[in-house]
């Protein structure tokens, strides 16, 4: 996500680590720099030049302590107009806390509006509200059809029309069936264009003056850039929307759209989607996403999804195994399984400060706990809980089980026993408790 842009400012942000201080020459230097990575990366010309002009504002005459580097400094003023410049704070979803929620999905073809509109479906759902999904794109062949098999799998109704090409009465005959059978928030997913033109802008703004919804989303591919900033000011032009969907952020490299689509439009991102599972969607944290760009890593993030799979009396009962030492392949294979709802194991390690350039060219291949988990399974139960006993033989046949070599199964045993012993060192200065360490994370 975004890695070319960090790994570019990387580089920029290292030679002014080692100055003595900051100087109107060395801070000029810098910008320069920075100006042209960002207008590789597609941002705006004139949120570019904004967002150097106040950067150079703030670092120049700025006293450097003796405990902070030159470098340290304007990363720091980087990453605050970085968070700035994409909104300052979240921003969250509205939400009728009495009567019916109508949030209206818009934007071009292609942009991923009908599998957004699934997952935020699935997201509310998860925080208790009733959802119903309106197909409203009658232009697109199979629309409707993906959309029902999204709502299939994930458990949630969609309201369509046989024939119907009215999509005004659709949108607003699923607001009254959503009344008749209570449910409180309709998601209504629009047809969109290749391009932006008077028909759709028409249609949409019908739509919305129809069914007066409490909030207007525009959904944007965030991998075209300036494209998707152009289309986002005549979106809002006409219709005025309320926030902003990335989606496909996971395959964006350069950041352009991230980067300048709030500053153009002035209406804050509300989510970001990556990836095609449908529990693939966040709430949209300018800060997290500051840190990531400047190779800090989203550990905030990155807790949020391991505590959203762990369960606190497995938490518990995992730390006390930690601390007597007796985690085994059973625990392991909880792991994994946990991991593997976390999302990719790339986007999960770039979470992690520092690991943007680490993994540049890296081949992180999510296969690879696959092969674990089957290794694992192919072992007996007594196995799992004491490995000591696994000998040549029992090695083979877990090697044919599994379909992996003798050499896969050693290599991992191996690597099992020196993690043992990693966590064994961790839990023995004092067995503190992670939670109360990741508690004290900040920005630095």
């Amino acid at each position: 996500m975004l890695d070319e842009l960090s790994l570019k400012l990387e580089k920029v942000l290292k030679k002014v680590t080692g100055q003595g201080r900051l100087t109107e020459d060395n801070i000029s230097d810098t910008l320069r720099e920075i100006r042209r990575v960002l207008l590789d990366a597609d941002v705006n010309y004139k949120v570019a030049k904004k967002f150097i002009d106040d950067v150079k504002t703030k670092a120049l005459g700025k006293e450097v302590l003796v405990s902070v580097s030159p470098g340290q400094l304007i990363t720091k003023i980087i990453y605050d107009e970085l968070t700035e410049l994409m909104g300052g704070a979240n921003r969250e979803l509205s939400l009728n806390p009495t009567g019916p929620t109508i949030i209206l999905l818009v934007g071009l073809q292609g942009c991923g509006k009908t599998t957004f509109s699934a997952k935020l479906a699935k997201y509310l759902t998860e925080k208790n509200r009733k959802v119903l999904l309106t197909a409203a794109d009658v232009y697109r062949p199979a629309a409707i059809d993906q959309l029902k098999t999204l709502g299939k799998q994930t458990n949630i109704p969609v309201f369509s029309i046989d024939g119907e090409r009215d999509v005004v009465k659709i949108a607003d005959k699923s607001v009254s069936y959503a009344k008749e059978n209570g449910l409180n928030t309709i998601i209504i997913d629009t047809a969109g264009r290749l391009h932006v033109d008077e028909e759709l802008m028409n249609e949409v703004a019908e739509i919305k003056k129809k069914v007066n919804p409490t909030e207007t989303l525009f959904v944007v591919d965030s991998m075209t850039g300036q494209d998707a900033v152009n289309s986002a000011k005549a979106f809002h032009d006409r219709v005025d929307f309320d926030g902003i969907v990335l989606t496909k952020l996971d395959g964006d490299s350069r950041g352009g759209c991230a980067l300048s689509i709030k500053a153009v439009v002035d209406e804050p991102i509300k989510f970001i989607s990556h990836g095609e599972k449908l529990d693939s969607i966040e709430p949209f944290f300018p800060d997290r996403l500051a840190s990531r760009i400047l190779g800090k890593g989203d550990i905030v993030s990155l807790v949020e999804k391991a505590q959203a799979q762990f369960d606190d009396t497995e938490a518990e009962d995992l730390e006390k195994k930690m601390l007597q030492n007796k985690f085994d392949f059973e625990d392991f294979l909880k792991q994994i399984k946990m991991i593997k709802k976390m999302g990719s194991i790339k986007s999960l390690l770039g979470m992690m400060p520092g690991m943007n350039s680490a993994l540049k060219n890296a081949d992180v291949d999510d296969k690879q706990l696959v092969r674990v988990e089957s290794i694992i399974q192919s072992m007996t139960k007594e196995e799992r809980q004491n490995p000591k006993i696994l000998n040549g033989n029992r090695r083979k046949r877990i090697a044919r089980g599994s379909g992996n070599t003798i050499q896969d199964i050693n290599r991992l045993l191996k690597q099992f026993k020196e993690m043992q012993k990693m966590m064994k060192s961790m839990t023995g200065k004092g067995g503190k408790n992670m939670k109360k360490q990741l508690k004290n994370l900040r920005f630095n």
